[in-house]
């Protein structure tokens, strides 16, 4: 553990959880610190989880030399101040995902780590996992012929009363949560953005959308569609069409170490089996790789950033019931 990177947790947000294990698990890594706006509740979490520092503040996390990686699961409204503060601290940052809820924030996560020299990297955990990587290798060889159609969805009952992601101001709402994902599978199976998008809505009493309903078209004339949301029973899938197959996979974004996918050309269906490994262990080796390597991140921040222009599309679209030319946001 001598060359270990040293890691800091910002914040004790319920999602560390899903990271300390693979941080662990890291032959690279180091859980250094954790830091809360109370050194009392930063001392508490530091000894639930063994971790050897605790910060009183955000800030005092970020002014320690000898943490290397900020780890940033604030609320969505904080990851891109955060997420500057930290490179200009002269940290490589892991996002939560979204990275930003503006064009403007990606854009000045783009010039921070371009001017610091540090590396900044979305958290889309999914995107390092072996059956991701197994179901692009099958669409760019052919295997289900050319793309016609993808189509997903991530739902699931948030019942949790004064949860955070309903609240409309902090980034709050199904299309921020959830709905990203089925927009960055497809956006990462086809390899291009989208050209135009449609979206509809069903909006809570905070205002934020408790359910999403969005189309996107892709330059090639494959066509995309998905649904996210807060008030239906969990559901989570993506379907790709082509000319001469469909691809099923049953769990796309939260793949765990034993996976079976399908494949079906006309009456008969193929199982494909796939050997996973811990769902959060990729993205944190990924960072690494870049840090101790020079590797481009698997998730860059252009992706992110053309990523979330599809989000801010897709929501601009459902306020104004027209379909939405992405050239606003380039």
């Amino acid at each position: 553990m001598n060359n270990a990177i040293n890691w800091g947790l910002l914040s004790t947000a319920r999602i560390n959880r899903a990271l300390i294990k693979p941080l662990r698990a890291s032959k690279r890594t180091r859980l250094l610190g954790v830091a809360s706006r109370s050194l009392t509740s930063a001392q508490a979490y530091a000894r639930e989880w063994g971790i050897p520092k605790a910060y009183g503040s955000y800030e005092e996390l970020l002014a320690d030399p000898d943490i290397e990686v900020i780890y940033n699961p604030l609320p969505n409204h904080l990851h891109a101040e955060w997420t500057i503060k930290a490179l200009y601290a002269g940290k490589h940052v892991l996002c939560e995902k979204p990275l930003a809820l503006k064009i403007e924030e990606v854009d000045a996560i783009i010039a921070a780590a371009k001017e610091t020299g540090n590396i900044a990297t979305e958290a889309f955990m999914y995107r390092h996992h072996p059956q991701t990587i197994k179901v692009k290798e099958l669409v760019v060889n052919g295997a289900i012929g050319r793309v016609q159609l993808i189509k997903g969805a991530f739902t699931f009952d948030l019942s949790r009363e004064g949860d955070i992601r309903l609240v409309k101001e902090y980034g709050g709402g199904s299309l921020w949560d959830v709905g990203c994902y089925p927009i960055s599978y497809a956006r990462t199976i086809l390899g291009e953005e989208p050209i135009e998008v449609f979206g509809w809505q069903v909006t809570g009493p905070g205002g934020c959308d408790e359910s999403f309903y969005g189309q996107m078209r892709f330059r090639s004339g494959v066509h995309m569609q998905f649904d996210s949301g807060f008030r239906s029973s969990l559901r989570s899938y993506i379907e790709i069409v082509g000319t001469e197959a469909v691809l099923n996979i049953p769990d796309p974004f939260k793949p765990g170490l034993k996976n079976e996918i399908y494949l079906k050309r006309g009456g008969k269906q193929e199982r494909i089996r796939i050997k996973g490994h811990e769902l959060y262990l990729g993205e944190v080796e990924d960072l690494c790789d870049a840090i101790q390597s020079g590797i481009t991140p698997r998730v860059t921040l252009a992706d992110s950033r053309a990523n979330i222009a599809a989000i801010l599309s897709l929501a601009k679209s459902a306020d104004i019931g027209k379909p939405v030319d992405l050239s606003d946001f380039v």
